[in-house]
């Protein structure tokens, strides 16, 4: 396989026809390497339109979905970020670049070891690794500017939101299948946050998630 050749069409193929056009994220997609972040028994699947299989039935979300939900939360360099769902760290990986300081829980212990191993690998200094439920948040380092949920939720606990910043973004697939939406949830104030729907996607679920609710479609 040509890697590069791979890498370039993924992203002229995959990702640019999906709305991502922020030059920011095309740009880090083409240096940060997806193929090291994935599993070496699959690999030859790492640049297609796919969920690549994680360890323990989890999945790497397909790289077009990555790149949109990054381009949504829109990062700045100083800021603190929340991700829920590490994986192998990939997703991490790439706010790395765009943020200060990226805090990032994966339930699974042995993803966790995973992601800290890819991420030591890539040089990544940036990332706290935690593994843990993050379905509440963690509320002790918190407000954040920016919250990921990297995968989907029936509905996005009160919790979370209550960690975001006045002007800080959440964004997650939300919903149950076959119908889920992209939303990014805007604090505008103490008491009022504003949903913009996104795009539409199915994204496995969550581990520790609860049922739908006040977000939920």
């Amino acid at each position: 396989m040509n890697v590069e050749q791979a890498r370039f069409n993924m992203i002229e193929q995959q990702i640019r026809p999906w709305d991502v056009l922020d030059p920011s994220v095309l740009s880090l997609l083409a240096v940060v390497k997806r193929e090291d972040f994935v599993p070496a028994a699959h690999r030859a699947v790492a640049f297609m339109d796919l969920e690549v299989p994680l360890p323990g039935g989890q999945v790497m979300l397909a790289p077009r979905v990555e790149a949109r939900l990054l381009q949504e939360l829109g990062l700045l360099r100083h800021e603190k970020v929340l991700e829920v769902g590490t994986g192998s760290g990939f997703m991490a990986a790439l706010m790395a670049h765009k943020a200060q300081t990226v805090v990032t829980y994966e339930k699974r212990a042995e993803l966790a070891s995973l992601a800290r191993e890819n991420l030591r690998h890539a040089a990544i200094m940036n990332v706290e690794v935690r593994q843990g439920d993050g379905s509440n948040g963690d509320a002790g380092r918190g407000p954040w500017d920016a919250i990921v949920l990297s995968g989907s939720v029936a509905e996005v606990p009160e919790a979370l939101l209550q960690q975001l910043k006045v002007g800080g973004r959440l964004v997650a697939i939300v919903g149950t299948e076959p119908v889920m939406r992209a939303l990014r949830i805007r604090r505008i104030s103490e008491r009022e946050f504003r949903t913009e729907v996104l795009f539409d996607t199915v994204a496995p679920h969550l581990e520790g998630f609860a049922s739908p609710s006040r977000f939920a479609f």
